[in-house]
């Protein structure tokens, strides 16, 4: 049989290939179109065809081949139209899931009724870095060379001589801004803070603080009592009771911590307070004249007060949360508690 009556023949075979499933489309393509199907093999013959019809055989090759390709085609889209996609899992008859916002965060709530409420006052805002000098963190605000804070134990070093480190307290930005700016200033600043301390309910080594301040002429302790006699009552409440005690801070003098009275048990004592009616929430007092000295200002014509509370206990006696690392864990059920507060 020669070569002509080779592709008649093919012809007829693709003609006459019944397919009724997929795996007779496969079949089909094995034995025509694929490499080494029929149809191949005879364009691979045709350089054995004289010269002078190598190209009415070409196109009777080529013609054979655009036959079986077109039914080919044909065959494989009407097989995929008849595939039937799998029964879907979801329940289309079901309401769907209203979108939903976050909610605030409880510090982040409390950080802003402090923003308000210092603002309110005339406070302005301040910011500093998070890695502090030592002459910002320490040597500015009257730490002693040898005091405990320096050491290891309470402040992350990142390098030494001269320190590098995590600023320890937002006490830092009091020094930057009064090492810039001339009295009359009044400003506060909250941000985090970082000291080398075991996590558990009641510490943590990364937390928030608030810290304040307020220099001019003639300031005295009465401006200082009723600064944050006016923040207690708008942060807890009218009938929150405050009271000073004597403490020590190297860049106060005097000093004092501030209680307020408890929130649970309004004063009768309870465990909370360890049943003596009273919480602590921050220190304060008056700037120490030294502190004026290393940041250029007259400690003889100026005089001033300073603050500090934590961010965190302050959220925690507003909202009675018990455990500190509730803050950090991002538990929704946590927080979920807290919608629709602003």
């Amino acid at each position: 049989m020669d070569l002509f009556e080779q592709v008649r023949q093919v012809m007829l075979e693709v003609e006459a290939y019944n397919i009724k499933q997929a795996q007779d489309l496969e079949n089909f393509r094995l034995a025509f179109i694929a490499k080494k199907g029929k149809i191949p093999a005879l364009m691979d013959a045709i350089k054995s065809i004289a010269p002078e019809e190598r190209k009415k055989f070409g196109m009777e090759v080529n013609k054979l081949k655009q036959i079986a390709e077109e039914k080919f085609r044909e065959k494989q889209a009407y097989f995929e139209s008849q595939i039937v996609a799998p029964e879907s899992s979801l329940d289309l008859t079901l309401p769907h899931i209203p979108d939903t916002l976050a909610n605030a965060h409880p510090l982040s709530i409390v950080r802003n009724r402090i923003v308000q409420i210092f603002e309110h006052m005339g406070f302005k805002q301040s910011e500093g870095p998070e890695i502090e000098d030592d002459f910002h963190n320490f040597t500015g605000l009257n730490f002693p060379e040898n005091h405990p804070a320096r050491e290891m134990q309470d402040t992350f070093f990142i390098e030494k001589n001269p320190d590098i480190a995590l600023r320890t307290h937002t006490s830092s930005v009091q020094i930057r801004v009064m090492s810039t700016h001339q009295p009359p200033m009044r400003t506060f600043s909250i941000g985090r803070v970082f000291r080398n301390e075991a996590i558990s309910a009641r510490a943590h080594c990364i937390f928030h603080q608030i810290e304040g301040f307020f220099i001019d002429e003639n300031v005295g302790f009465v401006d200082l009592k009723q600064t944050l006699y006016h923040f207690v009552k708008e942060m807890f409440g009218k009938d929150t009771q405050i009271r000073f005690r004597p403490s020590y801070f190297p860049f106060t003098e005097p000093s004092a911590e501030i209680d307020i009275s408890c929130l649970i048990c309004k004063g009768k004592g309870c465990n909370v307070c360890k049943y003596s009616g009273w919480v602590e929430i921050g220190g304060a007092g008056m700037i120490d004249p030294n502190v004026f000295i290393n940041c250029g200002i007259d400690p003889e014509k100026y005089t001033g007060f300073a603050f500090g509370m934590g961010l965190e206990r302050i959220t925690m006696l507003k909202y009675q949360i018990k455990d500190l690392r509730l803050f950090t864990e991002n538990d929704v059920r946590f927080l979920k508690q807290f919608e629709g507060i602003v």
